[in-house]
């Protein structure tokens, strides 16, 4: 496909305040489906003004049930923004909640990228190492229960992001991440500050809100209070908490 018949437009990043006033009030156009996804995953064109921006559109009509997980996991992909906002980190695409074309869901901002870029080709880039302790810590805080290589995106502006993250905050311990590379190694004091005082604040109404119920709200406060506790990055001695595929 070339470069003018291809549905992603290229774009300077946008502040995330920004986004998210255009991702809640633009008129949506779904321009087609995502591929590769097992939940219904759509490209849209936001336009607000004279303004337009791409996002990935994810219906709760569209999702697949699971045994494992509470119905609605779209509401998981905007509060794993929340939480990454709330901690002060700035991992996941601004995320919001609608009742677009096809229903209430989730809608992210797209972010340009070299798709053939992920955190298996990226994780030994020493630029990139504050940004994969702090996607580690996360991913426990949030219990990401399907964090593959390819959900790593590196930005056309060399900024990391953490996409697809609906199976995530579950009460119960099911991490499962190709992010183990520190293992066991010292949590630089910053991240430990951060995490300190998204503990002493709390999640928030707006975090709280989108979660299933009390018991999960805990657990995430109990996972970030443990990074703090120990000082070091979780280990994994079954080598069973990784996902499939990798990439």
């Amino acid at each position: 496909m070339s470069d003018e018949e291809s549905p992603f437009r290229d774009r300077d990043p946008i502040p995330n305040s920004q986004a998210e006033e255009l991702l809640r009030n633009g008129d949506i156009d779904v321009l087609g489906q995502m591929p590769w996804s097992s939940n219904t995953t759509l490209l849209c064109d936001v336009v607000h003004g004279d303004q337009i921006i791409q996002a990935v559109y994810k219906p709760h009509r569209g999702e697949r049930p699971l045994w494992d997980f509470p119905d609605g996991l779209y509401l998981r992909e905007v509060a794993c923004y929340q939480l990454a906002k709330s901690i002060g980190w700035d991992l996941v695409p601004p995320t919001v909640l609608i009742d677009g074309p096809v229903g209430p869901g989730s809608l992210q901002l797209f972010i340009p990228c070299n798709f053939e870029e992920h955190y298996l080709t990226l994780h030994n880039e020493p630029q990139f190492l504050a940004a994969f302790q702090k996607l580690t810590a996360f991913d426990f805080v949030a219990n990401s229960t399907d964090r593959k290589s390819g959900h790593v995106l590196l930005g056309k502006d060399g900024h990391i992001w953490a996409i697809d993250n609906g199976l995530s905050f579950h009460a119960e311990f099911k991490l499962r991440t190709v992010l183990w590379d520190f293992a066991g190694e010292p949590i630089p004091d910053d991240i430990r500050t951060d995490l300190s005082t998204f503990v002493d604040v709390g999640l928030g109404d707006a975090l709280i809100d989108l979660l299933d119920d009390d018991d999960e709200v805990e657990a995430a406060l109990e996972r970030a209070g443990t990074l703090i506790s120990r000082g070091r990055f979780p280990t994994d001695p079954t080598g069973r908490r990784w996902p499939w595929p990798l990439v």
